[in-house]
């Protein structure tokens, strides 16, 4: 009779014994320690994974700050271009003017050139004239 009161039905409706009450003590006592140490093992698993994912999660903090700053940075640079840009287009005509001033002296050098070269040719022709 005692037997019939360790046995409880399955989902089948088949009584069942209650594997604890015929078990020797000591596997008891061993299945105990081997879900205690199996339970403290994941649970070291899962801190690890937690910790994992807590650095994952600063070092994703640390990322959008610094895209943050770069996207900062990126935008100061696009307005100094910008900037810079209308400086040149203001300083456009005025550039143009200096190569339009730079191409008028280099001609005027040509022919400064060019009359000096006469004038040493004329003055040749004059000093041998003179000699005659």
């Amino acid at each position: 009779m005692a037997e019939e009161e360790n046995r409880t039905p399955n989902r089948t409706g088949e009584q069942k014994r209650d594997v604890r009450d015929s078990a020797p003590p000591d596997i008891v006592e061993l299945c105990r320690e081997t879900f205690k140490k199996t339970s403290e093992y994941l649970k070291g698993e899962l801190d690890g994974t937690i910790e994992d994912y807590k650095l994952l999660e600063t070092m994703n903090k640390v990322t959008v700050s610094k895209y943050s700053e770069m996207k900062n940075t990126a935008g100061e640079i696009g307005g100094a271009l910008q900037e810079l840009n209308e400086k040149y287009e203001n300083l456009l005509p005025f550039l143009e003017q200096i190569d339009h001033v730079e191409d008028s002296v280099n001609s005027l050098e040509q022919a400064a050139y060019r009359l000096d070269a006469y004038s040493k040719r004329l003055e040749a022709k004059f000093k041998a004239l003179e000699r005659r």
